[in-house]
């Protein structure tokens, strides 16, 4: 048994959101407690972890589709629980990890329903979310694609179009559920790269739970680990992954050493001499 670790973040910007002694569950099973996530502002927050650890569960608190059975979540210090659900969206947007769009529907058309929360009774469509879809088509790389329905595309495509919907609503706080799910390595780079490419670009502080921690080490600025719905370490990846915290999430025995291509952490796992996590 390993003696449990405790990893403080070291990042000092301000939270843009910050969920405080959370207890999240569904029904009477409680899957996390006492989960405290300060995310850094113009930041990307990775949440890693095992299966069924409470990864997505936190994000959907986060995102206010889970109810918190204790505890608050900040928005720019603002109680996301007194937020109206249009001002709410204004805010921060969430991709799930499997979204659908009606059959048949364009490229153009799905990516323009980011402008839903823009809209009122008295203001229709307008030359201001025509430029916001255009943008966020450009700056996904989807222009060309406009025209195209989403059920013609590949994964790799789908996926930009997905984000571009989200950035189409313009928000300063992005959260993504498991955004490369079901797309080969190649295909996982491109919309990590997008993800930072938009961070650093436009400042927006990203969310996204990861399955794949030598990704997350490279391309997020903030890492949460988590285990049995617990933090049990948080910060730069430099700081925190080490060959003991990996043991003791994932329960994996292995090396971390610099990646030589981005410097970051990159774990290796020694194979064969997995242990159960207790």
């Amino acid at each position: 048994m390993t003696a449990p670790l405790t990893v403080a973040a070291t990042d000092t910007r301000p939270a843009a959101l910050h969920g405080s002694g959370l207890r999240l569950g569904y029904g009477d099973r409680i899957v996390a407690e006492d989960l405290d996530l300060p995310i850094p502002a113009g930041r990307v927050t990775a949440l890693v972890g095992p299966n069924a650890c409470g990864k997505s569960t936190a994000l959907r608190a986060l995102a206010r589709l889970l109810k918190p059975a204790d505890g608050t979540i900040l928005l720019d210090g603002e109680d996301i629980s007194s937020l109206s659900a249009r001002d709410f969206a204004l805010r921060l947007a969430l991709l799930p990890q499997t979204p659908s769009a009606p059959d048949g529907i364009t490229v153009r058309d799905l990516v323009a329903r980011g402008r839903t929360p823009h809209q009122r009774w008295w203001r229709q469509w307008s030359s201001a979310d025509e430029t916001a879809v255009d943008a966020a088509l450009a700056a996904t790389g989807s222009t060309e694609l406009a025209h195209r329905s989403i059920d013609e595309l590949s994964g790799g495509q789908r996926q930009r179009v997905w984000i571009a919907m989200a950035l189409a609503q313009d928000t300063s706080v992005l959260l993504l559920d498991e955004p490369t799910t079901y797309l080969d390595l190649a295909h996982q780079v491109d919309v990590l790269e997008l993800v930072a490419q938009l961070n650093r670009s436009e400042g927006r502080t990203v969310v996204m739970v990861l399955h794949e921690l030598n990704l997350a080490c490279r391309y997020a600025d903030h890492l949460i680990a988590m285990r049995d719905g617990r933090v049990v370490a948080a910060g730069p990846p430099s700081e925190i992954v080490t060959p003991e915290l990996v043991h003791e999430v994932f329960g994996l025995r292995a090396a971390v050493i610099e990646c030589p291509v981005a410097g970051t952490p990159l774990v290796i796992p020694e194979g064969g001499r997995r242990t159960e996590i207790v």
